[in-house]
């Protein structure tokens, strides 16, 4: 089992910035692709960004050039910096990850419980 708690959230004004962080903890050691997802109230989840075991990144074109993903390895927690926030940026953040079970011979999704972001004035 893994489980994932994000913190950082909170209420910043406009072109501020922000690092959101995801502690995992349990089976680390099966864990691949980690990502941030973001979600706003009646709208579906999307992906922020994600980052791979080797380093790799993938960013959403709305959080490219603002937002950075990175994850530490030794202390087992992924990291979400964002800089020139705006206030369309405001939704609850999610941390995911992707953990390989040996059992099932597959990829199993695993969520945080969110954390809160507002971006106001």
């Amino acid at each position: 089992q893994v489980q994932l708690v994000e913190s950082g959230g909170g209420l910043v004004q406009p072109g501020g910035s922000l690092t959101l962080s995801c502690a995992a903890s349990g089976s680390i050691f099966s864990i691949n692709t980690m990502a941030w997802y973001r979600q706003v109230l009646g709208k579906e989840r999307e992906l922020v960004a994600s980052i791979t075991t080797e380093g790799g990144t993938n960013y959403a074109n709305s959080v490219k050039g603002r937002f950075t993903i990175s994850r530490d390895f030794a202390k087992n927690t992924l990291f979400l910096q964002m800089n020139s926030l705006k206030p369309e940026d405001t939704a609850d953040y999610y941390c995911h990850a992707l953990r390989f079970s040996p059992r099932l011979r597959q990829n199993l999704e695993v969520w945080g419980q969110g954390t809160l972001v507002t971006v106001s004035s």
